[in-house]
């Protein structure tokens, strides 16, 4: 199978979908002739035109609730916020309007739009432009909240979204746009469905439980345990909302030991919900030990790279704290 980049993979994806679909429209700040910040819309707007692909003013609000408005009255929308520290400015429209329109109206209207924005550290952006606020939106009922973590996976989940007639927060962490993987070349049966986790790595010791950037590195500190003779389960949950739940109950029930890992700080992230999904099932009676969860550190983003390292967890913290668990 052909190798391409995480960020090819989501080209190809609203490509392929904007061939198939007339009433598919992409909406964003750079996204035209300069190809979007990160250069996942190169060549979009030569193919697609100016009416299909639209370049908009630097206004996060009106850009999503452009995408809104387009979505209730017939097209489908695929809406680039440059960073997703820039759902601050959306919210209102994704909140109020995106997340509640279906239930406003009886289901008489649906909303189609997929919002993408690439989150997280690592590329020296500060502390502005680096967070990942996906324990936000994921709070907002009506909201689906996908991360990929491969470009397999980024290309599946992305065309299922597109397809979607609700709205889904899609989340690109930054340095994974470079990272290649292999992807299939076909392109009408290749879906990855919503709300179903992906188990990245097998064991029967522990288990990690993770998404995004942190199930590369998760890897990479299974791998080097394996070296020890422990055996590490890595589970990618992919799809935040909808949640794959039962598949994390089942690890947690043969592992007897959790470990939840992600880049967003601590403290009212995301892994407070996995771990309540786990303690409030039968798996709780399989544990050895307390779930645990490491998450970046509470205070902003350092400018400094050499800080900035060391705010999000990193192998050593993943091994050390798994070391501790077992």
């Amino acid at each position: 199978m052909r190798e391409i980049t995480y960020a090819q993979a989501i080209n190809e994806a609203m490509s392929e979908e904007m061939r198939n679909d007339k009433n598919l429209i992409f909406i964003g700040e750079d996204i035209g002739i300069y190809g979007g910040a990160f250069g996942v819309s190169k060549g979009m707007f030569e193919e697609f035109g100016e009416k299909r692909v639209r370049d908009t003013p630097i206004s996060e609000l009106v850009i999503t609730g452009c995408a809104v408005g387009a979505s209730m009255t017939g097209l489908r929308t695929i809406v680039e916020i440059m960073f997703s520290d820039f759902l601050t400015l959306a919210m209102d429209q994704l909140a109020n309007q995106a997340a509640k329109n279906k239930f406003q109206f009886g289901g008489q209207g649906s909303v189609p739009m997929v919002l993408r924005a690439p989150g997280g550290s690592g590329t020296g952006a500060a502390e502005q432009h680096s967070q990942s606020l996906e324990a936000w939106v994921a709070h907002v009922p009506g909201l689906k909240v996908v991360i990929p973590s491969t470009p397999y996976d980024a290309k599946g989940l992305l065309k299922t979204a597109i397809r979607d007639n609700n709205p889904v927060v899609f989340l690109e962490q930054k340095l994974l746009y470079r990272t290649k993987g292999e992807v299939p070349e076909r392109e009408d049966d290749y879906i990855i469905p919503l709300g179903k986790a992906d188990v990245k790595r097998k064991g029967k010791d522990a288990t990690i439980v993770t998404y995004g950037r942190m199930v590369q590195i998760s890897l990479k500190v299974a791998d080097e345990m394996a070296k020890e003779v422990i055996d590490i389960e890595v589970i990618d949950i992919r799809s935040l909302v909808p949640l794959d739940k039962e598949c994390l109950i089942n690890s947690a029930k043969k592992t007897g030991k959790v470990l939840i890992v992600h880049e967003a700080c601590q403290t009212g992230g995301f892994g407070g919900e996995l771990v309540s999904v786990i303690v409030d099932s039968d798996a709780f009676f399989y544990l050895d030990a307390p779930v645990k969860r490491l998450g970046g550190l509470d205070i902003p983003i350092p400018y400094n790279p050499g800080l900035e390292a060391q705010v999000v967890p990193t192998e050593a913290r993943i091994t050390a704290t798994l070391k501790e668990l077992l």
